[in-house]
């Protein structure tokens, strides 16, 4: 089946605002996207392209069910994970998926989702590197953060990319999924990066332009002696408020 062009620019756009390089979210190959095309295949950014200059041809069509059924093998090395991933293409010709198009499959099966973008933004990078990475997940700054990004983000500790990472991600997005009964906006890797999740690209995009934002406010009032959390029943009720759900769908969140 052929993409259809208004998805595919769509996931083009997500890309390269991400890909900017003023923005300091993704160096060289750094980072992916993907777009949700139907319920049974999504576009995912090709291993080794760039975001800043991603191309039609470096969008991957793959099949969403062999790659989310990848995430109950326990057993698999790594040259049958890559093996699985060529197998998952639409087009046998097409080029390699991203490795890590095994949790984009599972985050876009999720309720509501439709583009899921994935950086090593600096900011937020200088805190998952730091003692303080839970916290920034599981804790609000500001207000318009909480309601931008909700009440908290999934946090995952450190493992490496690949098949064990993307099992962490559904285990611990499952067990946000039930603490919070509302799927996440924002996903933190621990020593590795961001995954945001939207209906739009707009919606990722802005969601990881306020996760860098708050991260940038996080090291600076660090280094004045904070951060000072606002508290979860404030950040609970900004996020619930009318007018914040209506800003919400005014920017496509």
């Amino acid at each position: 089946m052929k993409a259809s062009p208004a998805i595919v620019q769509d996931l083009l756009n997500l890309s390269h605002e991400i890909g900017r390089e003023e923005r300091g979210l993704v160096i060289a190959g750094e980072g992916n996207t993907s777009a949700k095309l139907d319920d049974q295949t999504f576009l995912v950014k090709a291993s080794g392209a760039c975001l800043a200059t991603l191309k039609e041809t470096e969008a991957v069509e793959c099949k969403l069910a062999p790659l989310i059924a990848l995430l109950s093998e326990t057993r698999l090395g790594d040259a049958e994970v890559d093996e699985a991933l060529m197998a998952s293409r639409v087009d046998r010709k097409a080029k390699k998926p991203s490795l890590e198009a095994m949790f984009h499959a599972y985050l876009l099966s999720l309720p509501d989702i439709g583009f899921v973008a994935h950086a090593h933004a600096t900011t937020v990078n200088q805190i998952l590197c730091s003692p303080r990475a839970r916290d920034f997940a599981v804790r609000r700054l500001l207000s318009d953060q909480a309601g931008c990004c909700g009440v908290a983000s999934v946090f995952v500790p450190y493992i490496e990319p690949g098949l064990k990472l993307a099992q962490a991600i559904q285990r611990e997005t499952a067990a946000f999924l039930k603490k919070h009964e509302a799927t996440p906006r924002v996903i933190l890797l621990q020593n590795h990066g961001i995954i945001t999740l939207g209906k739009t690209w707009e919606s990722a995009f802005t969601l990881m332009m306020m996760s860098e934002k708050a991260a940038k406010v996080f090291v600076g009032a660090a280094a004045l002696g904070g951060p000072v959390f606002i508290s979860d029943e404030e950040a609970h009720k900004f996020a619930n408020r009318p007018d914040e759900e209506y800003r919400r769908r005014m920017m496509k969140l």
